[in-house]
This record gives C-alpha cells, structure tokens and sequence, in this order.
C-alpha cells in the first residue's frame, strides 16, 4: 500500500470515526440533556465535514500531479 493509499484510508477511517462520535454526543444530549453533550456533537460533526472537504482536495491535487 503506498502512502497515498495509506493518506486516503486513514482520513476514511477518521470521518466515520468523527461522525459516530458526532452521533453518541446526540445520544448522551437526547439522555441526559447535558449541553457539553452538544457541544461535543458539534465539534466532531463540523470535524468530520472538513475531513470530507480535505480528502476530495487532497484526492483532486493528487490527480493533478499524477501521484
């Protein structure tokens, strides 16, 4: 596996892993009604929206250098 391909599996990974923690903090909010729930919810949903962003850049400058 070359880095690239390590690069892209590692950032996958991320996201799935900022949205369900994105999801529990929902759940323990629904619960408990704990605002640092929320906030937590938050954080990792808008982390995992940037980690959507930057693989699509990282995957369209690596085809734009031929990597």
């Amino acid at each position: 596996m070359g880095l690239k391909s390590f690069h892209v599996v590692f950032i996958c990974a991320s996201i799935v892993l900022s949205f369900l923690v994105g999801a529990w903090g929902v759940q323990q909010y629904r619960m408990a009604g704990d605002g640092t729930a929320l906030t937590i919810a938050v954080l990792f949903y808008g982390s995992g929206v940037t980690l959507v962003v930057y693989c699509l850049r990282f995957l369209r400058k690596a085809k734009e250098l031929g990597i």
